[in-house]
């Protein structure tokens, strides 16, 4: 995922929402396999709210509270797999998850 010297983008911020890094020469090791989870876990959720977005954005009653809530979560799962992204190095053109 990352060579040697190269900081990791972790998939969670640091204090004040800014980007967390790791630097480790081992990709086996605590932090590694914790980050690795992590973003499974992120891009797992990401794929299940993105099915319940369909079935929301076909429900012809779906309520303003209902939308506004699926607005904000699906944000909140795209800043994650922009973050996962970035820390894989897929999107090289983007340098920050907050730009």
């Amino acid at each position: 995922m990352t060579t040697p010297n190269e900081l990791r983008l972790l998939p969670w911020p640091g204090p004040g929402d800014k980007p967390c890094y790791l630097s480790t020469d081992d990709p086996d090791g605590y932090m590694s396999r914790l980050a690795d989870g992590i973003e499974a876990a992120q891009l797992g959720m990401a794929s299940e709210l993105l099915e319940a977005a369909s079935h929301t954005l076909d429900d012809q009653n779906a309520d303003a509270d209902e939308l506004r809530w699926l607005s904000h979560t699906l944000t909140g799962a795209l800043k994650d797999v922009l973050r996962v992204a970035v820390s894989r190095g897929h999107l090289s053109a983007v340098s920050d998850p907050h730009d």
